[in-house]
């Protein structure tokens, strides 16, 4: 079940029901009207926030979906998978665009860049990617952690990304 919250009262607004197993990711669309929820049932489900119905099912990956990300337009969703892959949807269809596959264990987390051309991805096997959406290929693989990466994010001027890992610190890299 995934619940939404009234932040000022502290009360429950609705509980989105229809995943089949535990939801582990959700997030809002640029605009707040869809909430995308990924699950450990291999699905990522959009929601209408005002209705609080399940809009689209998206189905393809293999595993538990870990991490999901709107593009900033709305328009693409991201959803990275323990089957080690990154997806790319089109919120408007459903349809799946791409699917990125360089990494060799679970992607645990994926965010956007702020002018939507580039995604990253952290894993559990020690790396992010950086992904250029326009044509799926990644375009710069960051070393450097000794353990699994459980977030990236890129900073709002675009030019570093963090990514934080299970050894407990932080790296960023800057982007030229």
């Amino acid at each position: 079940m995934v619940h939404l919250w009234e932040i000022s009262s502290g009360k429950c607004l609705t509980i989105l029901q229809g995943h089949a197993d535990i939801a582990r990711s959700v997030a809002f669309s640029p605009d707040g009207k869809i909430l995308a929820s990924g699950s450990e049932d291999q699905m990522v489900r959009l929601w209408e926030i005002s209705s609080g119905k399940c809009l689209t099912i998206l189905q393809g990956h293999a595993d538990t979906v870990r991490s999901i990300a709107f593009s900033p337009d709305g328009k693409i969703l991201a959803s990275g998978s323990e089957d080690q892959t990154v997806r790319l949807w089109e919120v408007s269809s459903g349809k799946c665009l791409t699917i990125l596959q360089d990494h060799a264990d679970i992607v645990r987390s994926v965010a956007f860049s702020l002018d939507g051309k580039t995604l990253a991805s952290g894993s559990g096997d020690r790396t992010a990617r950086l992904w250029e959406i326009s044509s799926g290929k990644c375009i710069t693989t960051l070393q450097g952690h000794t353990n699994t990466i459980y977030a990236v994010v890129f900073s709002p001027d675009g030019k570093t990304l963090a990514s934080g890992s299970g050894q407990r610190n932080l790296r960023c890299r800057l982007q030229s």
